[in-house]
């Protein structure tokens, strides 16, 4: 992992998710790196694949970036549609590794390591990108319910459109925190410890962390609220039944009474 992208002025980063899943596996080209997989592109580009489904191109131009997914297409599982994304730009600074306030990536070189960190950062990014847009949807889905709710004691929706729900949650949380793994580091921090510090810079810039733990908390409330949602249809149905189950025992009571007093009467 000592390769170098050939210094240039500053680098152009994009980040796009495209899919669930993406198949790396014997992928054709210049590998610079299996995990996770970067081929280099051109002269001074190349493209960092995650098999969560995320691509982040490095100096490559738009039309570079359209071949590589051509190359991707029968690779992809799970289309997203339209695509989630992140731009940044990384320039050399060799007294420093900051990141100032909207303003570029400072690396004090071109390094593969270094690059692999930023595309690690920004495919996160990404994808906390999409699941908090989900997230805001449910939300959006799950505020009529229980406006409804208040408002007249109950709730017109099936216990189908409250598990929906619930599983749309749990598919956001299992893929953040289960196949994306946002709060672990990437790997090749294990071989370059000394680059600690620049992934908790752009871990602090893209407020990883945090993002994570709100995504985590809204998910929660969500589970909560069609649980609670749910439940409540679920005590609707058992009361329905047992009013049924009633009135079936006073119609057989009845019958039988008058059972008797036909015979009786005879």
């Amino acid at each position: 992992m000592n390769a170098q992208i050939p210094p240039v002025p500053g680098l152009h980063a994009h980040a796009l998710q495209l899919a669930d899943r993406i198949n790396t596996a014997g992928f054709e080209g210049n590998v610079l790196s299996s995990t996770p997989l970067a081929v280099r592109i051109g002269e001074s580009g190349m493209a960092v694949v995650f098999r969560y489904g995320v691509v982040v191109f490095i100096g490559l131009s738009a039309l570079e970036e359209s071949a590589f997914l051509d190359r991707l297409k029968s690779r992809l599982f799970g289309l997203i549609n339209p695509h989630e994304e992140e731009t940044a730009k990384i320039q050399v600074a060799r007294d420093s590794e900051e990141i100032p306030v909207g303003g570029p990536v400072l690396v004090r070189e071109f390094s593969l390591e270094r690059l692999l960190i930023v595309a690690d950062a920004l495919a996160k990014s990404v994808v906390l990108g999409r699941g908090e847009r989900e997230v805001a949807n449910v939300f959006d889905t799950i505020e009529p319910f229980a406006r409804e709710l208040a408002s007249l004691g109950r709730t017109s929706k099936s216990r189908t459109a409250m598990l929906k729900l619930l599983g749309e949650a749990l598919l956001v949380q299992h893929r953040v925190s289960g196949r994306v793994a946002v709060g672990e580091k990437p790997d090749v921090l294990w071989d370059r410890p000394d680059l600690e510090r620049l992934y908790a810079r752009l871990e602090d810039e893209y407020e990883l962390s945090e993002r994570v733990d709100t995504l985590n908390r809204k998910l929660a409330v969500i589970a909560e609220t069609a649980t609670t949602l749910a439940d409540i249809i679920d005590t609707k149905r058992s009361l329905r039944l047992e009013i049924i189950v009633v009135v079936l025992i006073a119609f057989e009571v009845v019958v039988a009474a008058y059972d008797i007093y036909v015979r009786s009467g005879h």
